[in-house]
């Protein structure tokens, strides 16, 4: 297994470690439960190292960028990010992404770990522009500080007025010491926060030190674990599970960033302005259960008379809410809000609903 910088520290602290996208990564800590209830009500901080970070520097950086990407990054300035996806030639995706707009001349990628791969082999391919593709993977560190008091702990570190960094933008700046550190604000909980892109030798420092100018706020290390529940409470598509290569970006609801009327041409463009015109055979939906049991991705979703109707992506309890819930695809007829389903597990049919994502709102 491949190990992060901070493979050590998590260890040190007795998080529970297991094999994630080929890395050597901390699901939890003291506790799921506990780390997502921190998250959600104070600040915690996750290594997240083993996201892919690509770099796209040249003339015809954007060109590349555009013919890539299911969004539309000419609309980006300097220093803005923006969620996609890589849509594959058959209308289904190779990965999700954001894109971030370094200079008019340069762009990061931050993908997937398990498709790192498999993703750079898909740009490296599709690149016939002028533009360099070098993927910096394995020379940087990502630290994720998440929950409404980041902001309190980051600026106790960094001369950078990190409350004045909008949501989908970042900022360079020096933290702990640090130079040149790309401090963003898109986040992945749902509860606020930054995501700090460093270099392998400074992540020890940098995570040690933010932990202990959190103490005060209560902060905690935070583990895989807990980034599965607060992405799922958002209804947030995780790559694997809702998206692969055979789905569509607009059965699972990621229209939005699917800009089929920009001017520049990508891939499956013209499959996903049919699917937008014509609508698609099956959707993704949400759904709580009437039970404790909690639905697992494979398992069978029913409709009222047993007929098998869908298939759980993603399931959870949902430490925020008290009760299950979970995601997956249904035929589009069957995809109201307030639609009774059951789940199969084994020989049981667990009773449920479909419901409004996200699950979790936060509070006025």
């Amino acid at each position: 297994m491949k190990e992060t910088p901070l493979t050590q520290e998590h260890i040190n602290l007795g998080a529970r470690m297991m094999e994630f996208a080929g890395y050597n990564m901390p699901v939890s800590y003291s506790g799921i439960n506990e780390e997502h209830t921190t998250v959600r009500d104070k600040v915690g901080l996750f290594d997240v190292s083993h996201m892919g970070q690509f770099f796209i520097k040249g003339d015809e950086a954007l060109d590349l960028v555009q013919k890539l990407s299911s969004n539309d990054a000419s609309k980006l300035v300097v220093g803005q990010a923006q969620y996609a996806c890589f849509p594959n030639d058959r209308g289904g995706i190779v990965d999700d992404f954001i894109t971030y707009k370094l200079s008019d001349d340069e762009y990061m990628l931050v993908v997937n770990a398990s498709n790192i791969k498999k993703d750079y082999e898909w740009i490296s391919a599709a690149n016939t522009f002028d533009a360099q593709l070098t993927d910096a993977s394995d020379d940087m560190a990502l630290l994720a500080l998440q929950g409404p008091l980041a902001s309190t702990v980051l600026e106790k570190l960094t001369s950078v007025k990190v409350d004045q960094i909008p949501y989908y933008y970042f900022g360079v700046g020096e933290v702990c010491g640090i130079e040149d550190v790309i401090i963003s604000g898109t986040g992945y909980t749902g509860s606020g926060g930054f995501e700090l892109y460093v270099d392998n030798n400074s992540a020890v420092k940098i995570w040690n030190e933010i932990l202990k100018a959190g103490e005060e706020e209560g902060i905690l290390p935070i583990g895989l674990g807990a980034r599965d529940t607060l992405r799922l409470e958002m209804g947030y598509c995780l790559y694997g599970h809702e998206i692969n290569d055979e789905t569509s970006p607009i059965e699972a609801g990621l229209g939005w960033i699917t800009k089929t009327k920009k001017e520049s041409d990508f891939f499956s463009k013209d499959i996903f302005s049919k699917q937008r015109a014509e609508g698609t055979k099956r959707k993704l939906v949400g759904f709580k259960i009437d039970d404790k049991r909690v639905p697992r991705q494979g398992y069978e979703i029913v409709d009222a008379d047993e007929n098998i109707i869908g298939e759980v992506t993603s399931g959870t309890f949902s430490p925020s809410l008290d009760i299950p819930i979970g995601i997956g695809y249904v035929p589009k007829e069957l995809s109201k809000v307030g639609q009774a389903i059951g789940i199969k597990i084994r020989n049981k049919i667990l009773k449920g609903e479909i419901i409004k994502m996200p699950f979790y709102k936060k509070e006025a």
